[in-house]
């Protein structure tokens, strides 16, 4: 009977030491997000309450500032913080570095970090793949559509289409990897990419005065359709972006569907916003509540994608979907 007794002891104490966190004790997560707590947020508070799991998610509003992001590493070590979600590829390298950074203190090694939102995780050297990101602390989301997608879908649209537009910024390494991705798909689908960086030689943030300027360089080289590429710069300035296209003929397709919703681009193929921040939850809750290493879980892809349309634009450029796209895509602006 004492020998029953001491292994079921025994037991207990190895069950308390090799399960992971109880959801009893508040975790502490810190949200580095580039602008404000937005629909990402949203879905991944969202996801973190409907678990049940108890976390509390502090948020740290970069403002658009990268200068701000030695903030978010010290933020993050003084709170303690469980975990760190952080959204963008600039954010992301403020936060993490690259794969080469592994050692530099200036980074984030020893609180698990969870990326979302990052463009090529891989061409900005964030991960190793899609199977490990290649550092213990370090899980991620991906949730963008593959840009032959875009291309093909583009073509449906408008089969005379044979040149496609791109604006980007020099300062954003997102941007210029997209660019240099383009560069080397869209010849390879019988695409020409024309391709202008929007404020050449300024190492700071470009002049948006510059990108009603650099639209109508595209409509001179017969551009009919501008894709918005990976920029935090062209979102935010999404308005003047997207109403200069249109001033000039030109359709702007977006990975960012609130272009298409709020602003003027005409189409969207990409995740819901707010399951894009669930993934990154799921992530998160893997490492928290589960146990999961970091380094051990694979980069999640988001799986389902939508495509918007914004009518009110197709009437003004005169270039309505056809059928088979508007039959599963979801209208605006009608």
């Amino acid at each position: 009977m004492k020998m029953l007794f001491g292994r079921v002891i025994l037991l207990v104490l190895i069950c308390a030491f090799s399960a992971p966190a109880h959801s009893g004790e508040k975790k502490q997560i810190l949200g580095v997000f580039y602008d404000g707590c937005d629909s990402i947020c949203e879905g991944f508070k969202a996801e973190i309450a409907e678990s049940g799991f108890n976390a509390e998610l502090k948020v740290l509003d970069l403002k658009e500032n990268k200068s701000r992001l030695p903030e978010a590493v010290k933020m993050a070590r003084d709170m303690k913080a469980d975990l760190v979600v952080v959204y963008g590829t600039n954010a992301t390298l403020g936060v993490i570095g690259t794969l080469d950074d592994r050692d530099d203190p200036r980074y984030l090694h020893d609180i698990p970090v969870v990326f979302t939102v990052v463009a090529d995780p891989f061409g900005a050297r964030i991960a190793e793949s899609f199977e490990r990101s290649g550092r213990s602390n370090v899980a991620g989301t991906f949730n963008r559509v593959p840009e032959a997608t875009n291309i093909e879908v583009i073509r449906k649209y408008d089969p005379e289409f044979k040149k496609l537009g791109l604006l980007y910024n020099s300062n954003e390494k997102n941007s210029v990897l997209k660019m240099q991705e383009l560069s080397v798909v869209a010849p390879r689908l019988g695409v020409e990419l024309v391709a202008l960086e929007i404020d050449p030689g300024n190492s700071d943030t470009p002049d948006p005065a510059l990108i009603p300027v650099r639209i109508r360089q595209l409509k001179k080289n017969g551009i009919k359709w501008i894709y918005a590429g990976s920029s935090a710069y062209l979102r935010a300035n999404g308005e003047v972006f997207t109403a200069s296209a249109v001033e000039n003929g030109i359709a702007v397709v977006s990975p960012y569907e609130e272009l298409v919703r709020d602003k003027h681009a005409l189409l969207s193929i990409a995740a819901r916003l707010e399951d894009v921040g669930r993934l990154a939850a799921d992530q998160a809750l893997k490492i928290l509540r589960d146990g999961a290493k970091p380094g051990d879980l694979p980069v999640v892809r988001a799986t389902k994608f939508a495509y918007v349309v914004n009518m009110k634009v197709a009437r003004q450029l005169d270039r309505f979907p056809p059928i088979s796209i508007l039959q599963g895509a979801e209208i605006v602006g009608k």
